[in-house]
């Protein structure tokens, strides 16, 4: 199994300045090479501090600079705020700065203050990010391409630079919705996971997802998931560091997402997030924001070594996982924390992930007529 460093870059509620914190949890990154970390991963998110990269390919950009090994991944680029074309050369860019260290993960997003601030019509998203995807492809994939769809017009186009490998080999999508899954299974992409219930139901999502890749002739490719790491040599002090600061990126969902409020589960396509609203508009109860806390702490690495090992076991059982991209530094944590944890995960859990036979996973060749 693979594990890279996900910046987390969370500045709600954060008396200290952004410059500050961009400069501490860089310095987490800059890391990840010496450490033997296998990746970088940068997320995409506007306007209220919240994991603040606007561009994630921009900031992957600065490491590709100053690393030589590590892949580089995006987690996620949300297409439909986004003209595709544009993201197409930003991919073929980065691809050529790396030298093909690349790995992109796409999403349709979630959170009406972005869609709302970026011009994109939310109820719109999913068939935004079929078309965006399609385009991006061919874009890649084509010296000379054109499209003509519902939401782009694009003339007969060449994108300079090429890609110096083939980065539409390793698309993946980030899915909540089962509905989602089944359209990121139909168009090829492999998936990461951001687990919302339970392992054991993204697993079953998972699954499901396999199926319908396959049936559309379609290869599986280990999953990726996105989680947090907060670790201590000490059981009791991971435990309550895991009581504080995951309990604090929990709420800062919430404030971001607005799920409290029930509205997403209104908006057409986000049907699915009405469940999510349940639970969150539970906080306001001191016992029910605990038990969510609770069970959200349960999902991510939070521990002593052993115990993230033992974890990392029940969800590779499960998922038969390939890649981890982990959050060191979850609802603003302060750096010293971040980098203990960090070093930890590196000196006694990493080796065993990528050298354990018991780690590693298997992916499926393209079935034969797979389309490209």
């Amino acid at each position: 199994m693979k594990a890279g460093i996900a910046l987390t870059l969370a500045g709600l509620g954060l008396d200290r300045p952004d410059h500050q914190l961009y400069q501490e949890e860089l310095k987490l990154a800059d890391m990840a090479e010496p450490l033997g970390f296998d990746s970088i991963w940068s997320l995409e998110h506007h306007f209220t501090g919240y994991n603040m990269v606007p561009n994630p390919t921009q900031m992957l950009s600065y490491f590709a600079a100053r690393t030589s090994r590590v892949q580089l991944g995006t987690a996620v680029i949300v297409l439909p705020w986004h003209n595709p074309v544009r993201v197409a050369e930003d991919i073929a860019l980065l691809d050529v700065l790396s030298g093909g260290r690349t790995i992109f993960v796409f999403g349709r997003g979630t959170a009406t203050v972005e869609f709302e601030r970026l011009d994109s019509p939310q109820e719109q998203s999913r068939q935004r990010f079929a078309e965006a995807a399609t385009i991006i492809r061919k874009a890649l994939t084509q010296e000379v391409f054109e499209h003509d769809g519902q939401f782009w017009k694009v003339p007969p186009t060449t994108i300079r630079p090429r890609p110096i490998s083939h980065p539409e080999r390793r698309f993946y999508a980030s899915t909540v919705s089962p509905e989602s899954s089944e359209m990121m299974a139909q168009m090829g992409f492999g998936v990461m996971i951001i687990a919302q219930s339970t392992w054991e139901k993204a697993a079953d999502d998972y699954h499901r997802y396999c199926d319908v890749a396959r049936a559309n002739g379609y290869g599986v490719k280990p999953p990726i998931a996105l989680m947090t790491v907060l670790m201590a040599e000490d059981a009791a002090e991971a435990r309550d560091l895991g009581d504080i600061y995951i309990a604090k990126g929990f709420e800062h969902v919430d404030l971001h997402y607005g799920l409290s409020d029930g509205h997403l589960g209104k908006v057409k396509g986000y049907e699915f997030w009405a469940k999510m609203a349940k639970t969150y508009s539970r906080l306001n109860s001191p016992e029910e924001r605990a038990r969510a806390v609770e069970f959200f702490k349960n999902l991510q690495m939070v521990g002593t070594p052993a115990q993230v090992l033992e974890k990392f076991r029940h969800v590779f059982s499960l998922t038969g996982l390939g890649h981890a991209a982990a959050q060191f530094l979850p609802g603003a944590m302060p750096y010293h924390l971040g980098e203990r944890s960090l070093k930890l995960f590196a000196e006694k859990v990493l080796p065993v992930l990528q050298r354990d036979p018991a780690f590693q996973p298997r992916e499926e060749p393209e079935a034969a007529g797979a389309r490209a």
